[in-house]
C-alpha cells in the first residue's frame, strides 16, 4: 500500500522511472510505447486511456495513460530487493565514467550481431532506443547493419563519444517546463527538428544530400545515409 506515504525522490535507471517513498518502498514505472505521466490539478479534464491516478496532499494528481497499454508498474515494498522489474539485468549508464571505447569494444567487439542491434542491448547499455540509435550511429558515420565485430577501434572510438554527446544533445533539446508540458498532455514532439535521419527516409542527408535509406534490422526500422554510413 502506498497510500499515506510520503514521496522521497525520483530517480531514473536506463528507461525506468522510479518514484522513491520514505518508508523506503518504491515504485518502478517503464512507459514503453505510449505510456504517459502527467501531474495535473483535480479537476482537469481525464485523459482518454487513463488507467492509474495518485492523489498528492497539495491536491494535484499524478496520473498514467497509456494507449497500448504496454506501459508498467511494479511495487517493491519496504526496500526489498527487486526481481520483477529487470533493472537488475540492466548494462551500464551512457554517461557513467566507465563508460568508454574499451568498454563497448570489450562488451561488443566479438558479437557478429549488426551495431544497431547491440546499441538496443539493454543489458549492455541502459537507455538507448530505436530513434536515437539511428541517430548515434548517423553521426559516427557506421553503416547500422555493420557486424559488431567488424568495427575499427577508431570506430569504437568515435562510437563512444557520439553516444554521450547524442544523448546530451537530445536531452537538452527535449527540455520543457511543466506548464507547457501539461498544456501539450505530454505528447510535446519537439525533438522531431532536431532529429537528422529518424523519420526522413526518402529525404536528402543533411550532411552530403544524397537520399537517406530505411531498412529493417533484425524487426526494427533503421534510417541511414549509404554515403555517410558506407558498408564495410
Amino acid at each position: 500500500m502506498i497510500e499515506g506515504q510520503a514521496i522521497s525522490n525520483m530517480s531514473r535507471r536506463g528507461k525506468f522511472l522510479i518514484i522513491n517513498l520514505k518508508n523506503k518502498s518504491r515504485i518502478i514505472m517503464h512507459l514503453r510505447m505510449t505510456g504517459c505521466l502527467l501531474v495535473t490539478p483535480s479537476d482537469y479534464t481525464i485523459e482518454k486511456h487513463t488507467h492509474i491516478i495518485m492523489h498528492l496532499n497539495n491536491g494535484m494528481e499524478l496520473r498514467f495513460s497509456d494507449t497500448r497499454r504496454f506501459g508498467r508498474f511494479w511495487l517493491i515494498q519496504n526496500d526489498n530487493e527487486d526481481t520483477y522489474s529487470g533493472i537488475g539485468k540492466l548494462g551500464i549508464e551512457p554517461f557513467s565514467p566507465e563508460f568508454n571505447a574499451e568498454y563497448l569494444k570489450t562488451r561488443l567487439g566479438n558479437k557478429k550481431k549488426a551495431i544497431k542491434t547491440c546499441l538496443l542491448d539493454q543489458s549492455v547499455i541502459a537507455g538507448i532506443g530505436n530513434i536515437y540509435s539511428d541517430e548515434i550511429l548517423f553521426c559516427a558515420n557506421i553503416y547500422p547493419s555493420a557486424s559488431a565485430n567488424s568495427l575499427t577501434l577508431e570506430e569504437w572510438e568515435r562510437l563512444a563519444v557520439t553516444i554521450s554527446d547524442c544523448l546530451c544533445y537530445f536531452t537538452k533539446k527535449n527540455s520543457i517546463n511543466p506548464v507547457d508540458y501539461l498544456e501539450s498532455k505530454g505528447r510535446d514532439y519537439r525533438n522531431t527538428p532536431f532529429l537528422q535521419v529518424y523519420g526522413h527516409a526518402g529525404e536528402p542527408c543533411p550532411k552530403c544530400s544524397k537520399t537517406l535509406v530505411r531498412t529493417i534490422i533484425c524487426g526494427r526500422s533503421s534510417v541511414y545515409c549509404p554515403n555517410c554510413q558506407r558498408e564495410h
